[in-house]
């Protein structure tokens, strides 16, 4: 979403202490070329005529794939049309049941007021919905995907990056249980969150709010995510639907996506989450095939109240409603914040939808859809009894009429550390980790990322520029601080109780003095960052996405002088994704290095234990880390003169590892690396069918890609893990399917994850389950999900590079 913080917005320099000698290099080196593929376009506009009020379900057109060279036929995302009404089935029937009935009474007036949020600032939250009259108090809207944005007395989690680092589903939801207890004390209804957006490229500024690179990763820990909120009573919405992987031209660009990709990858982690029953779901500020994500009703009628079922609502991106009748009819049901663009007075809907309906441009029914849509969830999570109220007023922290500010932090620090130490990934380890304080007598802790920022943990607004150490990137996902221990810091403290000290230097352009703190050390621990975040903010000439991947603040040129004057160079990398490290992971002193993403208010604390094996690293790389940037295949976008830049997706389903594994590019370090303190075997391997071939796929059936049966398991595979090792830690066992080649998949997709916990010694049976849908791919020529021809093998490893076990699923009965 696209939110203005209250505080003016400075062009800040993200550097920490600069050196007249040593200028910053230029923030646009690397900075990809401008679109080869599209010529200027004339501009298009919105049209409330779009479709007429009373249109009937329009025969399924040919969906057509993207013509990846030049743009002289643009594609066009196809329409479906009229907007499905809600089911009311499985655990929404009552919720459903009673939102119809609660509003049989009511005017077309007041259901048009639950479609509209009351403008910017006319709410304490950042989106309102209104109170009407004593019959419904309203609803309060609040990002977002790591804590209650700009508030005292809360937390800041860890990103959604690094909870896709940790592989672990009830982490994820151990979580969202205590982000769902803070947005409830609070007085939120609606979490904006989770981040479901595909880390599609390795610069993309908000990849960090998401769960990787891969979907099935993303799915299950978005569901997790899901099921955690509003087990707490909040309502959780998934975003940005749909394709909104870049922050250059967000608002303007078209996003052009095969429809075997869209459903393959960009789709599943939506399918996950409606399948654990999401309360809302935010379409995004991009087009899709020339239409805009918010009035585009083949993403919102068809892909996910059709097929996916959705029985939730569809808001608005913040500013991204661009018409009408036409966004009322192709599935949107609320806008945010209301009005069309910040404080214009102006509303697309409201009293215009009102009159859209009694004009007969849009149908009453379709109306009472969307309050029905809006109303139901707030019945099914018990919102109907009363939450507290709300404690805080967004654009005003010192609004006089606000209650007394609650803390709702409780012991949430706890699971923060937790998220942060597991989600820590060991790259290089030469014997250098786990160090020990009794033996060592003296370290070097170097880089500006290890200490704290002299402007104090917020003293940028939503985090908009670096300066110390990096927790948390920056935009509307961003939040306060309550404290931020930094590493320094937490080394201190460790070195006090175990009686080796501690020297440092945050002059990163000040080689001579990096040099001189590493010279004679037992260890020298450097500190490296990047930042990244939306597009309403530009920091150090980085409009949301990174211009280059390599470390911020001369980091780089720190490691290498450390490790030219300390045998025992250890490196932390504090980033939003990944990380340009050619230039010294080779480094013969360069001993061990740490991924540790974005930790949140404990990021000091959580490394302190791994670095001293306290906890065993078990983070897992949720994209892969290239040799060179050009490998990845993909990058933003950053220059584009037209009206609508287009945005080809012409990698189509490979997408990350999978473009690495089809292409044959040998990465640095691969998704789902990550090393440990002690070793892991895996061994028998079962594979067992227990379902039959079966039904047929009918894309015509409501719900039709999470039909139960679809869904249910029909092979069970085990297999054991085995610690091997001296040390106790935890493996995240990855199974994946290698399908035929002409199935026309990469070699090799993630279907199953499991991170178990074992002593030395100690054995586990791990028990992954597929369905048909885990078998299946798209067949966008047949319009259904489809069983290949040929073998479809299962391989079982410690990452997407790793075969240890390896079986074929037997045909079904």
């Amino acid at each position: 979403m696209r939110v203005l913080a209250l505080l003016p917005l400075l062009p800040l320099a993200a550097q920490a202490i600069p050196n007249p000698q040593a200028p910053p290099t230029n923030p646009n080196v690397d900075a990809p070329p401008t679109n080869p593929n599209v010529d200027p376009l004339p501009s298009d506009s919105s049209s409330d005529a779009s479709a007429t009020a009373n249109s009937t379900a329009i025969p399924r057109p040919e969906v057509m794939h993207v013509p990846f060279q030049g743009n002289d036929s643009l594609p066009q995302s196809p329409d479906f049309y009229p907007s499905p009404e809600v089911q009311g089935t499985g655990d929404w029937a009552d919720a459903v049941a009673r939102a119809r009935a609660y509003l049989a009474d009511f005017s077309l007036e007041e259901k048009v007021n639950f479609t509209t949020g009351v403008g910017w600032g006319g709410g304490r939250c950042v989106g309102n919905i209104p109170p009407i009259g004593d019959k419904f108090p309203g609803l309060c809207l609040q990002d977002g995907p790591l804590g209650v944005r700009q508030v005292e007395f809360a937390s800041a989690f860890p990103a959604g990056i690094n909870v896709a680092a940790t592989f672990d589903k009830d982490l994820a939801y151990q979580r969202a249980l205590a982000l769902g207890e803070e947005f409830y004390g609070k007085g939120v209804n609606v979490a904006l969150g989770p981040c479901l957006d595909i880390a599609r490229t390795a610069a993309g500024g908000r990849g960090w709010e998401g769960f990787g690179a891969d979907p099935y990763l993303a799915g299950d820990l978005g569901a997790a995510t899901v099921h955690g909120l509003q087990d707490k009573g909040v309502q959780a919405t998934a975003k940005h639907f749909l394709l909104n992987n870049q922050e250059h031209f967000r608002t303007t660009s078209s996003s052009n996506v095969d429809d075997r990709a869209i459903r393959e990858i960009y789709l599943h982690p939506y399918l996950r989450v409606v399948q654990a029953d999401i309360s809302s779901v935010m379409c995004s500020y991009n087009k899709e095939r020339q239409v805009w994500a918010c009035e585009n009703s083949y993403l919102l009628n068809e892909l996910l109240k059709h097929d996916l079922g959705f029985q939730g609502y569809v808001m608005s991106d913040w500013q991204a409603q661009h018409s009408g009748v036409a966004s009322a009819l192709a599935g949107m049901d609320m806008t945010m914040p209301g009005d069309s663009t910040f404080n214009s007075g102006w509303f697309w809907w409201g009293a215009n939808l009102t009159a859209a309906v009694n004009n007969g441009s849009v149908p009453e029914s379709r109306v009472d859809d969307m309050a029905v849509r809006v109303l139901a969830p707030w019945f099914r999570l018990g919102q109907d009894a009363g939450i507290p109220e709300t404690s805080f007023n967004f654009f005003d922290q010192y609004d006089p009429e606000i209650p007394e500010k609650v803390n709702v932090r409780g012991n949430h620090h706890e699971i923060i550390r937790e998220v942060g130490r597991a989600s820590t990934v060991l790259l290089k380890n030469n014997g250098a980790l786990p160090l020990n304080g009794w033996d060592i007598k003296s370290i070097g802790v170097l880089g500006s990322d290890a200490g704290p920022s002299p402007r104090g943990a917020n003293g940028f607004v939503d985090r908009g520029g670096l300066e110390g150490t990096e927790a948390m990137g920056w935009g509307s996902g961003s939040v306060e601080f309550p404290y931020l221990i930094d590493p320094l810091h937490a080394l201190q403290e460790r070195g006090r109780r175990e009686s080796f000290t501690v020297d440092w230097s945050f002059e990163d352009w000040n080689l001579n003095v990096i040099s001189k703190v590493a010279t004679g050390k037992d260890a020298s621990i450097v500190f490296i960052h990047s930042h990244a975040g939306e597009e309403y903010i530009t920091v150090d000439g980085n409009m949301g996405d990174r211009n280059n991947l390599t470390a911020w603040d001369n980091g780089d040129a720190v490691v290498l002088a450390a490790a030219q004057n300390c045998s025992n160079t250890i490196v932390v990398i504090h980033s939003p994704g990944q990380h340009d490290i050619e230039s010294w992971v080779d480094h013969e002193n360069v001993t061990a290095v740490i991924w540790a993403g974005l930790p949140g208010q404990e990021s000091g604390n959580a490394i302190v234990d791994v670095l001293f094996g306290d906890y065993s690293p078990s983070g897992r790389l949720p994209f892969t880390i290239a040799k060179a940037r050009e490998d990845y295949g993909v990058d933003v976008i950053y220059e584009d003169n037209s009206t609508t830049p287009q945005i080809n997706y012409t990698e189509s389903i490979f997408v990350d590892y999978r473009h690495f594994q089809q292409n044959n590019i040998e990465p640095r370090y691969e998704f789902g690396f990550g090393l440990s303190y002690t070793t892991f075997d895996y061994s028998n391997m079962q594979v067992s069918a227990h379902g039959s071939a079966g039904q047929d796929y009918d894309a015509h059936i409501f719900g039709a890609s999470v039909q139960p049966w679809l869904h249910e398991p029909v092979y069970t595979i085990t297999f054991d893990v085995t610690n091997t090792g001296e040390r106790l830690g935890c493996e995240v066992a990855q199974l994946y399917l290698n399908f035929a080649p002409e199935s026309g998949e990469p070699p090799r997709v993630l279907r199953g994850f499991e991170r178990v916990n074992l002593e030395p010694g100690q054995t586990e049976t791990v028990t992954v389950q597929l369905s048909k849908y885990d078998t299946s791919v798209w067949s966008a020529e047949e319009h259904r999900w489809i069983r290949p021809e040929g073998e479809i093998n299962v391989v079982v490893g410690a990452s997407s590079a790793d075969d240890r076990l390896w079986a074929a699923l037997p045909p079904l009965a």
